[in-house]
């Protein structure tokens, strides 16, 4: 996925934060996903390791405004799981697939509905380009933002 449009980023010593908000649905919740991309190409396990040690480091580190984006590139991917609910839910028939990606268009994601990647809110701009290629490993999580779970 490439973009020219400005994004929530942030940068720090040793690693950038991209964060792409999805579609809002219908139940109101608000999902981001926050991509951690490390500066060193070889870095993804010494910040992963940093992250297990300082939980702080995934809830302080996030991106709250917009900046302008030079270079931005990540790589199409698809993430998906199935998630085992307890006996009495199984009897129910209850089944909650979850999958993620990024392709040309954008981020999508299914729980209860399916989105797209949407605007987002803007809050500040901030006039300096920054590159953002996650052309190497990186971490990310997906996160209902206002109640941060």
């Amino acid at each position: 996925m490439t973009s020219s449009e400005d994004q929530f980023i942030e940068v720090f010593d040793d690693f950038k934060v991209l964060r792409l908000p999805y579609e809002q649905g219908e139940d109101k919740r608000q999902f981001s996903m926050y991509i951690f991309l490390p500066n060193a190409k070889d870095g993804l396990s010494a910040l992963v390791g940093k992250a297990a040690y300082e939980f702080e480091l995934l809830e302080h580190n996030l991106p709250l405004i917009q900046r302008e984006v030079n270079d931005f590139r990540i790589p199409r991917f698809k993430f998906s799981f199935d998630l085992e609910t307890s006996d009495m839910l199984k009897e129910l028939g209850v089944i909650l697939p979850f999958f993620s990606g990024v392709n040309e268009e954008g981020i999508e994601a299914a729980a209860a509905t399916v989105a797209e990647m949407g605007e987002g809110d803007v809050d500040e701009c901030d006039p300096t380009g920054i590159d953002f290629i996650a052309d190497h490993p990186f971490l990310f999580l997906i996160r209902e933002v206002s109640t941060r779970t």
